[in-house]
């Protein structure tokens, strides 16, 4: 009876057939469920995208206050541009200055790192609302219903916008005070720059089958975008060299927000997220559900991971093999800059006093008080030489707990990789055979753990030859940052060990460290709220006084007992709950 139909009289006839294409239902089309996919991102990320925003503009917020009691004066800020401009290796950190108000010294010292930073917190929020969400296999549930092919990355790249939108209007009300125009350029930059990555990821999110290997790419993306933008500024004074030019970092710099606006760069910035999100587009739609135009190779017939270890070590040996070389450059850029320390800060004492309390070095104020007074002869040379040798131990003290404290993101990333696996359910098949979980979990710990070690010796040597003294000195001062970074990795055990749903908080704990031990002395925060970072505890080295082993022990002490609990959590709970 489906092929006929009832008539007035009651008989039924035959269906008259189909002609013309059917009609699409309204509002479900190729974006249907965009708004629905859009609230549910935003619910996931309630907690992740908030903490990110706060740490963009927090560390751009921050800074006027600092530069403004560093630099008080006209003669100094003046001084000061004159000195970063005529020395390339500060340039290839900061990048050039283009102005000596304080607006402009803020753009200069906190717009890189800012742009850096909404550019990681825009991929990583692209890449878990399309390449991890297939990958888990919930893109496919959600399909089953009215969802388009391209809103789910509608969805992500909206979820990117409203984040970078919010950074923008942050900053730019934050700085409105130095004036108007210039805060908001700089909030532009900085938005746009997360949004062109935003885009990049979503066109890496088309082309590979894993989220690690989308958020990989990307993220090799944004180191080569720093590395052009330093050689260039580190070649050119003005920032006219054609590396700094194709780096987007570059084109945050050159927006010189106060500093007489180039508005008309924040065009590049529209023009190539407008060609890359159209590239997103199209190859979204010229694929199948899941599948990536780079596929995966096949494995051998015959497998060749002996070991819960070994398969530990595939998996994770890519993202460490990233890491340790980035530790190894920055290592020898720090070191090569530390000389130019004293050079920078001059005669300006709270510079030198800034320094000074982040390196933790003994007698230092007393040693710049010496150099600055001036004397004659032979001892006004030695208490100069003095001064300054004081200066950069404290330099690179600085410069190595700055190394431990990105060491923490690191560490928390290894740990956290247990949790991908077990909610990705490729944990359950693994432990199904007859392996444990403390080996299936000791595998991944030895990663994290062991390539902190790693890294930070890498970051140590690279720190000793860029300097080109003292390596011992410099391996020791890194590999000092240990004890903290093994109790926040400890941590992140046991929260995965003991609640898996709020694992994503060691992130927190991670950030909140950073953010103490890189805002909290500019700002000169009280000692009990530095003290709440287990990195505020350690000896500052090279340099300080004799080294005092009491903390080192303690927060190696702490690491190992939270660990044992959180191995003791994940060894009694059931999985994926």
């Amino acid at each position: 009876m489906t092929n006929h139909q009832l008539t007035a009289d009651g008989r039924t006839s035959p269906r008259p057939p189909v002609t013309g294409r059917r009609r699409p239902v309204a509002g479900y089309g190729q974006l249907a469920g965009t708004a629905t996919l859009l609230r549910l991102a935003l619910r996931r990320d309630r907690v992740m995208m908030p903490v990110w925003i706060l740490a963009v503009t927090a560390m751009v917020l921050a800074l006027p206050a600092s530069l403004a009691s560093m630099y008080a004066t006209a003669a100094e800020r003046a001084e000061l541009l004159s000195t970063m401009n005529s020395n390339g290796s500060l340039r290839a950190l900061y990048g050039p200055v283009f102005g000596d108000s304080i607006g402009a010294l803020t753009a200069w010292k906190g717009g890189i790192f800012a742009g850096l930073l909404a550019g990681i917190m825009s991929l990583v929020i692209v890449v878990r609302h399309t390449r991890e969400e297939e990958e888990t296999g919930r893109q496919e549930l959600l399909s089953t219903a009215m969802v388009g092919r391209r809103a789910p990355l509608t969805a992500a790249l909206l979820a990117a916008c409203a984040a970078n939108t919010l950074v923008v209007l942050l900053v730019t009300a934050g700085l409105a005070g130095q004036d108007a125009g210039g805060a908001l350029a700089l909030g532009l930059g900085v938005g746009a720059t997360g949004m062109l990555f935003a885009s990049a990821a979503a066109v890496a999110a088309q082309f590979t089958e894993s989220a690690r290997l989308a958020k990989g790419l990307t993220g090799a993306l944004l180191g080569a975008a720093f590395v052009l933008r330093a050689a260039g500024d580190a070649g050119s004074a003005g920032g006219s060299s054609v590396l700094t030019w194709i780096s987007p970092l570059g084109w945050l710099e050159h927006v010189r927000a106060f500093a007489a606006e180039r508005w008309w760069v924040l065009a590049l910035f529209a023009a190539a997220v407008a060609v890359q999100t159209a590239g997103a587009y199209a190859l979204a739609g010229r694929r199948d559900l899941g599948m990536s135009f780079l596929a995966a190779r096949p494995g051998p017939a015959r497998g060749r991971l002996a070991s819960a270890g070994a398969l530990a070590w595939r998996l994770q040996r890519g993202g460490l093999l990233g890491w340790s070389l980035g530790f190894l450059v920055a290592g020898v850029v720090f070191g090569a800059m530390a000389d130019g320390a004293s050079e920078l800060v001059g005669d300006n004492a709270k510079t030198r006093e800034l320094i000074e309390r982040m390196g933790g070095a003994g007698g230092g104020s007393g040693a710049g008080g010496t150099d600055s007074g001036g004397g004659g002869g032979g001892v006004g040379s030695a208490a100069g030489e003095s001064g300054r040798a004081v200066l950069t131990d404290a330099f690179l003290a600085t410069m190595a707990g700055m190394l431990g404290l990105v060491a923490a993101l690191f560490i928390v990333s290894a740990v956290l990789r247990l949790h991908g696996e077990e909610s990705g359910q490729r944990a359950e098949p693994l432990l199904a055979h007859s392996v444990g979980r403390l080996r299936w979990a000791a595998g991944h710990l030895a990663v994290a753990f062991g390539g902190s070690a790693l890294i930070l010796l890498l970051a140590g040597l690279g720190l000793g030859a860029g300097h080109g003294e003292d390596i011992g000195s410099a391996v020791g001062a890194c590999l000092a940052q240990l004890p903290a970074v093994w109790g926040v990795g400890a941590v992140a055990v046991l929260l995965y060990g003991m609640a898996p749903r709020y694992a994503v908080a060691a992130w927190a704990v991670a950030g909140a460290s950073l953010m103490l031990g890189w805002i909290g002395p500019a700002l000169n925060l009280p000692g009990v709220v530095l003290g709440l970072s287990p990195f505020a505890h350690l000896p500052k080295l090279p340099g300080g006084e004799a080294l005092d082993w009491t903390p080192l022990l303690t927060l190696t002490g702490l690491a190992a007992l939270f660990l044992a609990a959180g191995l003791t959590a994940l060894r009694r709970r059931d999985l994926t709950t």
